[in-house]
């Protein structure tokens, strides 16, 4: 039996420490938006999976549904929802984010 597009989510979720849901992937970010998420996370050595939701129109409807967060991307730390760009943006800014992938035990690539 094929998983729902829930399940789907939850087990990326569950699979991977920092999860992004994004529109196109680490290496080509189809929207600002995205690649300012990237390039914070990248900056801050974090490894990081992504889903591309352009690529599927189940998982962009689902990744909304899922949250209930209307826009991507969205960002998932330890299966914990954190937000999009704008709250990652603010949290990075004020070291927040940087705390709290520490408390979650995510260490940095550089470290």
């Amino acid at each position: 039996m094929a998983e729902t597009i829930t399940q789907q989510i939850q087990s990326q979720i569950d699979a991977n420490p920092v999860m992004l849901y994004m529109k196109g992937d680490a290496t080509f970010p189809q929207c600002g938006f995205s690649a300012r998420v990237v390039q914070i996370l990248k900056h801050m050595g974090v490894p990081f999976k992504t889903a591309n939701v352009l690529e599927d129109p189940a998982l962009r409807q689902g990744i909304k549904d899922f949250s209930n967060w209307p826009t991507v991307p969205q960002l998932y730390v330890k299966g914990e929802f954190i937000g999009g760009c704008d709250i990652v943006t603010e949290m990075y800014q004020s070291g927040e984010l940087e705390k709290l992938l520490a408390e979650k035990g995510i260490v940095p690539a550089s470290a």
